[in-house]
């Protein structure tokens, strides 16, 4: 593994990619500390750190981390990449079921381009909403966060209404059109996808805060509360690797249908007469039904909670009360959800008859079932099965994060680890990035990260390669990055125990 990444920088043109990725996802982090004008956070991290775990600070957490904390920083990338990735969702569904649309996307690169051009103006047109929104909440704070006292915490919108509206909502469009060209950079230049990339090391960009937590849950000092002792360290650790693991079976595992390809004679050659198969992956439709079970069991709750209070309906806020995490009300209903969009995301996005179609057009078919439509309805009932076992082990994922949260009572910065909608999508997106290293790797001749299929024999094959002279070469960049870190990690320690 570790040989892996030093080979990485061995390759001028992986390493430029390497660190072209570096340097845009330094300049998308720097967007995340800068605060817009006009805006104290100040008041807004006190109210989230008292509130953390409540119907509060439930409301906009799950936002919040796929901003890499920039919404609770006020900065102009507040809103993050999430308007270009609802965006990217809308015309997905939308594709689906448009016809223009479909042919559009069928017409090559020219159709693809222009759906993309497209999703540019959905995405400005979102940022514009949500901008509104979104700050419209922050000058009225009650509104959207019950308890909040602007005479205890303070105001929030520190300058002039109407001017502040129209100069925030433009910078945060501009933030997150920011944002998007960064996406779009390096996926193109860089390594990985660009907009998964971004959304990832907004979700990692809290472990320092979560490693401190971590170290207070085992060395709390005398009368400060419960400190964990041995067993639960084994236990945590345990349970860490082991949801890793279950979580990259699921995003890996998949159904592997058997093709065969009748021969064909064109001219003097023949054509087919190969085996090959068709991958069904189990959890097809990947973190989204996670996703939109979660957003929509929080804008329920907080209805009832702000029309509760409001209208002094005592009923109504207890029932805004079992939309809570904690309470199998929730945890029943996203489970029905998560299965729901399950289902919905497949039916949408799984076309078995187009598949079936396509197998007859190349001369493909199944082993033991017949061509056309017999075969739609097998990879139908294949994929049906198959979605109702992802849908079940997304659920398990879900909820793990809050059984150390309720049960052991771990703070949620170290509890949204251990599972839920933040890991999967980092597993996810590291799988597919360490593949895209895994083929410049092979490409060069160099062992990669997967046990299946290196090269070893092939490995000093090239004339004039000597992995000695090329590993001396690298080791004073390696030393110069290795010093970079241990330099910012102290920083950031010195700064941290300076404030506390």
């Amino acid at each position: 593994m570790f040989s892996a990444f030093a080979n990485c920088l061995k390759i001028p043109e992986l390493r430029q990619r390497i660190f072209f990725t570096l340097a845009l996802i330094f300049v998308a982090r720097v967007g995340a500390h800068i605060p817009l004008p006009g805006i104290d956070p100040a008041p807004l991290q006190e109210f989230f750190r008292q509130q953390s775990g409540s119907a509060a600070g439930a409301v906009m957490g799950l936002y919040n981390m796929f901003t890499g904390g920039a919404l609770l920083k006020g900065a102009i990338c507040a809103m993050g990449i999430m308007p270009n990735v609802s965006a990217s969702i809308i015309m997905q569904l939308m594709v689906a079921v448009v016809p223009q649309l479909a042919r559009l996307q069928q017409e090559g690169d020219v159709g693809r381009q222009k759906v993309q051009q497209y999703t540019r103006y959905l995405t400005v047109v979102i940022c514009i909403v949500q901008g509104l929104l979104l700050l419209g909440a922050l000058e009225n704070p009650s509104r959207l966060f019950p308890g909040y006292n602007e005479a205890q915490y303070g105001s929030i919108v520190i300058a002039s209404k109407g001017w502040f509206l129209v100069t925030s909502t433009i910078f945060l469009t501009a933030g997150t059109l920011l944002m998007m060209w960064l996406g779009e950079q390096i996926t193109q230049r860089g390594i990985g996808n660009g907009i998964s990339i971004l959304i990832t090391i907004g979700i990692l960009a809290d472990i320092p805060n979560a490693a401190v937590q971590t170290w207070q849950l085992f060395f709390a000092p005398v009368g400060t509360g419960q400190s964990f002792g041995l067993i639960h360290a084994v236990v945590m650790l345990t349970l860490f690797f082991g949801v890793t693991a279950f979580i990259v079976a699921i995003t890996q595992a998949q159904r592997k249908i058997p093709v065969q390809y009748a021969k064909r004679v064109i001219g003097q050659r023949v054509y087919g007469g190969q085996s090959s198969f068709l991958p069904l992956k189990i959890n097809y439709s990947g973190v989204m039904p996670v996703i939109f079970a979660s957003a929509i069991l929080l804008f329920p709750q907080q209805i009832l909670a702000w029309v509760g209070a409001t209208f002094n309906l005592p009923f109504l806020s207890d029932l805004a009360g079992k939309l809570l995490r904690g309470d199998w009300i929730y945890y029943t209903l996203d489970g029905v959800l998560i299965l729901f969009f399950s289902y919905f995301w497949v039916s949408v996005m799984f076309k078995p008859i187009q598949i079936a179609d396509d197998l007859k057009k190349y001369g493909g078919y199944i082993p033991g079932v017949r061509p056309g439509e017999p075969t739609a309805k097998f990879l139908d009932f294949i994929m049906t099965r198959l979605t109702l076992f992802g849908a079940l082990a997304l659920t398990a994922i879900a909820v793990m994060p809050d059984l150390l949260l309720y049960n052991m009572k771990v703070a949620p910065r170290v509890a949204y680890f251990f599972g839920g909608t933040g890991m999967l999508i980092t597993v996810g997106v590291m799988l597919d990035t360490m593949r895209q290293l895994e083929t410049f790797l092979l490409q060069r001749h160099y062992d990669g990260f997967l046990k299946k299929g290196r090269l070893r024999s092939r490995s000093t094959s090239l004339p004039g390669f000597s992995d000695a002279a090329e590993a001396r070469n690298i080791q004073p960049l390696l030393l110069a990055c290795g010093s970079l870190l241990l330099i910012g990690l102290v920083a950031w320690a010195v700064r941290y125990f300076s404030q506390t």
